[in-house]
């Protein structure tokens, strides 16, 4: 099949890293060392270049499911299955790479990603490149042989085992997928197969793990990952090709031919733009055609379709992009036109579509009061019309905003306030199509926690029951008609009463009553009248309140 032939570029990386390989098995210069970096920097260009393919033909497959979710989902599921394992196993070389040249540059994760990896743009796509020409122990096979395949009473527990292991049940997958025989060499990832035989520059036979890896030095070892990954690609690309290809012309085919608008979101925020994929359901891939759109219209007529902007599309598809200035719901009205193939004319497909334009909004509600205190936390929303509650970062420019408990919500806990001021301003942001979109801001008063009323047994003043009174035993702020859980600590008070015509005064820690304040209390006369005074209470934001006083009379 055409899918598995190697393209010329594919064919000469293949030959130069057979030469290399094998000058390297003869104790080469240095000179024909750094040939390695040559050949590692164009299987990296390459791998780029694959990856891009990919993603084309897997957007491609994408857009068939979306169009005939029914045919196409039994193979479009098996290419995501495919895709998820590729990434996987791509992801685990990488990261193989990574702990190669630790082993044998002796140096920490971070120092070597400082040190030997840059950002550069390989095929018009940005990658974390390592740069191999800038390794020390380039030329050096002691540490990663060791870690790649062990030495000694040792060997065989390697790491380069379970490569192995990962890339055979990967094979495997592919091999299912495409309905090939176990044998065939079409989709390479081949290790230890029955019928393959490896050997060392003595005849000797040896396991795929030490034919690639044993007494191989760093670049080589490098050079044969990124051979490994290219592999691994190759072979998916192959499988989404034929995955594709499995779901034949009639498939694709409906009832009637429609036009279709898949828009990438109905709610636009002010200043962005509205983009959209119009299209036919069925057509023919080489099929050029033109599309007009009418801002505004609910139909696309004679008479005003002078007004319609124009758009060219290849095989059925066009791109709509309107920049989203006025506020509100727009509409739009359009139409594709293709020839015909059996009346060879031009013939149209009508469409139209609308969505929804918002200026950027910034919710912020508190759930409880309508003000930020001081020393508590204060639970609020946080939301913007039409945004995901992930993609909102908001900030506060007092005191700490959190997440709230399971992640439901936000916590704004102020401990501090500077003098003077006496407001808080919660602003926010969201990454809308890659760039950070301000939502707005919106503001507080900060404001004390109220102070309680003090009560004993429930009352501040009147008659009250002596056996009540000894039961109370205590002076107990009350927080009336307010809605968040405060406490408060009494630190003191004055108790007071009249005795044989003295009044006598008692100060006290704290808000329990003294055994001399009860001994007084029980041995009080009906009409007796007891006094608290100076009741002080410590609240949540650290502040000392003077509390109302207390006046009770015994019944």
């Amino acid at each position: 099949m055409a899918g598995y032939k190697e393209t010329p570029r594919q064919k000469m990386i293949s030959m130069m890293y057979l030469v290399l390989y094998a000058l390297l098995a003869l104790n080469v210069s240095k000179e024909v060392l750094n040939a390695f970096i040559v050949v590692n920097e164009s299987m990296e260009s390459t791998n780029v270049s694959t990856a891009a393919k990919i993603k084309d033909a897997y957007d491609k497959f994408s857009l068939q499911y979306k169009l005939n979710p029914e045919k196409v989902g039994p193979y479009f599921k098996q290419a995501e299955v495919i895709r998820s394992n590729a990434e996987k196993l791509i992801k685990y070389i990488d990261s193989l790479k990574l702990e190669l040249v630790k082993v044998s540059e002796r140096k920490s994760i971070d120092e070597i990603m400082q040190r030997y990896y840059k950002d550069t743009i390989i095929n018009g796509e940005k990658t974390k490149y390592l740069m191999l020409e800038k390794l020390e122990t380039k030329d050096k096979y002691d540490a990663s042989t060791h870690f790649m395949v062990g030495t000694g009473d040792k060997i065989g527990v390697g790491e380069a085992y379970v490569l192995s292991k990962k890339m055979g049940k990967y094979r495997d997958l592919i091999l299912k997928t495409m309905n090939l025989p176990k044998d065939t060499k079409k989709v390479g990832l081949i290790t230890n197969m029955k019928g393959v035989t490896y050997r060392d520059k003595d005849g000797q036979k040896q396991t795929w793990e030490q034919h690639n890896f044993y007494f191989t030095i760093l670049a080589a070892d490098i050079t044969i990952l990124n051979r490994i990954i290219g592999e691994v690609q190759t072979a998916e690309f192959n499988a989404m090709n034929y995955l594709y290809g499995s779901v034949s012309e009639t498939d694709f085919k409906f009832n009637e031919v429609a036009a279709k608008v898949i828009p990438k979101s109905t709610f636009v925020l002010q200043g962005q733009k509205y983009q959209a994929d119009v299209l036919v359901a069925a057509y023919d891939k080489k099929t050029e055609v033109t599309i007009k759109v009418l801002p505004g219209a609910d139909t696309l007529t004679a008479k005003n379709e002078s007004r319609a902007k124009v758009f060219k599309g290849q095989a059925g598809l066009g791109k709509l992009e309107f920049p989203a200035t006025k506020v509100g719901i727009q509409k739009y009205a359009g139409v594709i036109e293709m020839i015909d193939p059996k009346t060879n004319k031009l013939k149209p497909y009508h469409f139209k579509g609308s969505y929804i334009v918002a200026p950027p909004a910034l919710t912020v509600a508190p759930l409880k009061m309508n003000v930020l205190y001081i020393g508590i936390d204060n639970p609020v929303s946080i939301s913007a019309p039409g945004i995901a509650d992930e993609k909102i970062k908001p900030t506060i420019d007092l005191g700490v905003l959190k997440r709230g408990p399971e992640g439901k919500d936000w916590i704004v806990r102020i401990n501090k306030v500077p003098k003077g001021v006496r407001k808080a301003y919660v602003s926010a942001t969201a990454k809308i199509l890659g760039k950070e979109l301000p939502l707005g801001k919106v503001e507080f008063r900060v404001k004390r926690v109220p102070t309680p009323t003090a009560q004993i047994a429930g009352q501040s003043d009147g008659q009250i029951d002596k056996n009540r009174l000894l039961a109370a035993g205590a002076i107990i702020p009350n927080m009336r008609d307010f809605e968040f859980e405060v406490y408060y600590q009494v630190t003191g008070y004055t108790f007071g009463t009249i005795i044989n015509g003295d009044y006598i005064p008692k100060n006290v820690k704290g808000n329990r009553f003294t055994k001399e304040i009860v001994n007084i209390i029980r041995n009080g006369k009906r009409k007796q009248k007891f006094f608290f005074d100076n009741i002080r209470a410590k609240g949540p934001d650290g502040t000392i309140r003077s509390l109302n006083p207390i006046s009770l009379e015994l019944k």
